[in-house]
């Protein structure tokens, strides 16, 4: 285990550790090259020190390459190592001096592997005993002794200083690997809560429209069918027109759920313009449409929301103004806005009542979403208003020669 906090990605040298491995090969063979090549001491001595030194290729492959690859080394197994590397070194460097050429191949290691005190201390073995046995087995001349351990302490102070640069780089590079697997965690979660926001928002969305479609054609067929029990016996022709208008609604209920299906425009809408999709609308529910403002074909969105809103008031006005209740929508097309209003003269609520269901939320959450906004004016006894205004692109400068004059209508 080294001196650094517990990895959590890979260490740096294991995405490019054949550069270590040759560098590794290149020290050990330079440190027998000079050892084999230098003038003295005799053969038999270099020999017995080049001997030394075969082993530290097999001991390397086999026990230290796996135990620099783990993440982190196991400390017990990476000191027996580099205690077995460096009892096989320190003779053969005693003998040969030159031998201390493989310290630049120890040394790191015990940086990779060991905690910072563990290293420094075998570090300092590494340096410094070979060159004391060497000078207590030779008995060389003081100025060979002074050069010699003068550079012992610089190489240690170099190892130190470099071992401890090493560490602080791999620190960093464990803590980037750690923000790297933490952003990645993130995106993720992201992704995650993303996908699970866009399900919620088609939820809802589909809530809506089930509500503002489905739901409310049945809410009127059923409606229907009371009405004609009451006049089966009584308004034989009323409760005729009222079957054919059961048999329009569900029509159009059939035609609104596939619509939902295929994703496409609501069936109102399909191929017609916003004032005769109302004006049907308007038929159907026995209000009068009133239609201000220059004509004009508009986005699918604030269309969509205006043919909405017009349902859901309608279904309200219906349910809840009172059956002699007069309703009227009126459809304003300005340059930059489009206002369409629905008005009952019916009983009015209270606008502060808590209120149940998706109605008049969903209204308000669909002029939102277009950058609109709805507004619901109410008062017992008194009827009940719905205005939304939806901001739309600026119409186009009528020209001089046709000019464009504002259309009204009512049914």
């Amino acid at each position: 285990m080294s001196g650094r906090a517990p990895a959590v990605g890979a260490y740096t040298w294991d995405r490019s550790f054949r550069l270590w491995d040759t560098y590794f090969a290149l020290i050990w063979l330079a440190t027998l090259a000079f050892v084999l090549g230098t003038g003295q001491p005799g053969w038999p001595v270099r020999l017995t020190a080049a001997a030394l030194l075969l082993p530290l290729i097999p001991l390397y492959v086999w026990v230290g390459r796996p135990l620099l690859r783990g993440d982190p080394p196991p400390e017990r197994q990476a000191l027996l190592y580099l205690l077995a590397m460096t009892a096989l070194f320190l003779p053969s460097a005693i003998l040969v001096g030159e031998t201390r050429v493989m310290t630049f191949a120890l040394v790191p290691q015990c940086f990779m592997t060991l905690r910072m005190r563990w290293a420094i201390t075998l570090v300092a073995v590494i340096n410094v005993v070979p060159v004391v046995g060497w000078a207590l087995l030779w008995w060389p001349g003081e100025q060979e002794v002074f050069f010699n351990g003068l550079f012992a302490v610089v190489s240690l102070v170099f190892s130190v200083a470099v071992g401890t640069w090493v560490i602080r780089i791999i620190d960093q590079s464990q803590e980037r690997a750690a923000l790297i697997a933490e952003l990645d965690a993130s995106r993720h979660e992201i992704s995650r809560l993303s996908a699970a926001h866009g399900a919620l928002a088609e939820r809802e969305r589909m809530a809506r429209e089930i509500h503002d479609t489905l739901a409310q054609g049945f809410t009127s067929v059923l409606m229907l069918i009371q009405a004609v029990e009451a006049e089966l016996d009584d308004d034989v022709p009323q409760a005729r027109r009222h079957l054919a208008l059961m048999d329009e609604t569900a029509r159009q209920n059939l035609a609104e759920a596939r619509a939902l299906v295929a994703g496409a425009a609501p069936a109102d809408l399909d191929g017609s313009s916003l004032p005769d999709a109302l004006r049907r609308l308007a038929t159907r529910h026995g209000a009068t449409l009133e239609v201000t403002g220059p004509v004009r074909p508009l986005p699918a969105a604030p269309e969509v929301v205006a043919l909405r809103a017009c349902q859901e008031a309608l279904s309200n006005a219906r349910k809840h103004a009172g059956s002699s209740a007069s309703v009227g929508i009126a459809l304003t097309y300005r340059d930059d806005t489009l206002t369409v209003s629905v008005r009952d003269d019916g009983c009015g609520f209270d606008p502060g009542a808590p209120s149940v269901g998706y109605g008049l939320a969903g209204l308000r959450a669909r002029a939102t979403e277009v950058g609109g906004t709805a507004r619901i004016r109410s008062t017992p006894g008194d009827g009940t208003t719905v205005t939304v205004r939806l901001p739309v692109s600026p119409a186009p400068p009528a020209s001089p020669a046709s000019p464009v004059a504002p259309l009204r209508s009512s049914s």
